[in-house]
């Protein structure tokens, strides 16, 4: 007798952000490939149907004698999530975010990160909140990088930000999912989606978030700066699916001694 499918298995709720469905929950950056068809191949393999770009660094439009990365990603393929990225105060990530959008042809979804110094990346809390006040009142539907600071994970959401998305670790180190714990009070809290963002560095952490509870992973230096973006990619899409699968699944119980697989009555002597 054949097992039922997957699909009649598991029961999932689906991957909402602005109103539009995704199958993916791996969200990926664009940048630090070696070229535009790397990134290409790269992105095609991870299955993601959102790419965020850097608007400070990459051509999406705004320098027309230079190669534009919408010629290999284009939008009625994938949703262009247009980040923040580079912006150190609110002034420069809310101007970003309106060139953004005038580039994209009234396009609201962004990423806002404000970032605290150039060392660590870290997220500028009071920036971004300032940041995220004005965008949500110009009607941009915001999805913002931060620390993971449960407070303000919660005040972002209840703020309007359409999603949390604390991390993991710093930008580009891989260190993974150094503190779980926060985590874990951000998910239980949360009345948006929690996505981490940042720390990832190989397929194992994808799914460790996964099975925190996270509604999707956003990763780029875990892909771009593999000896090889394109399996790396690859793996990540596995990890991803078998992180969310994991989750929904539920864990045993962990125990501090051993549990035999099989009875111990009715043994034979």
């Amino acid at each position: 007798m054949n097992s039922a499918p997957v699909s009649t298995i598991v029961s999932d709720q689906p991957f909402v952000l602005a109103g539009r469905t995704y199958q993916s929950r791996l969200l990926v950056g664009t940048g630090k490939y070696r070229d535009l068809e790397q990134t290409r191949l790269a992105i095609e393999a991870s299955g993601a149907e959102i790419v965020t770009v850097a608007v400070r660094r990459t051509n999406i439009g705004q320098n027309p004698c230079e190669p534009n990365l919408l010629d290999v990603l284009p939008p009625d393929r994938y949703t262009i999530l247009p980040n923040t990225a580079g912006c150190f105060d609110a002034i420069e990530a809310v101007r970003t975010c309106r060139l953004a959008r005038e580039l994209l042809n009234g396009h609201n979804l962004v990423k806002l990160e404000v970032l605290a110094d150039q060392k660590t990346l870290f997220p500028n809390v009071i920036e971004t909140l300032k940041a995220a006040e004005v965008l949500v009142k110009e009607g941009f539907d915001v999805m913002v990088y931060t620390s993971d600071d449960p407070i303000i994970a919660r005040q972002l959401g209840e703020m309007g930000c359409i999603a949390v998305m604390p991390l993991a670790g710093l930008i580009g180190s891989g260190l993974g999912i150094c503190n779980p714990y926060n985590l874990r009070i951000i998910l239980e809290e949360a009345k948006v989606p929690v996505l981490v963002d940042a720390g990832v560095g190989t397929a194992s952490d994808a799914s460790i978030a996964m099975e925190l509870g996270c509604a999707a992973v956003l990763m780029n230096s875990a892909i771009a700066n593999a000896q090889n973006p394109v399996l790396m990619a690859q793996a990540m899409n596995h990890a991803v699916i078998a992180g969310r699968m994991a989750y929904l699944a539920g864990r045993m119980p962990k125990k501090l001694y051993a549990s035999a697989s099989s009875p111990l009555s009715g043994l034979i002597n």
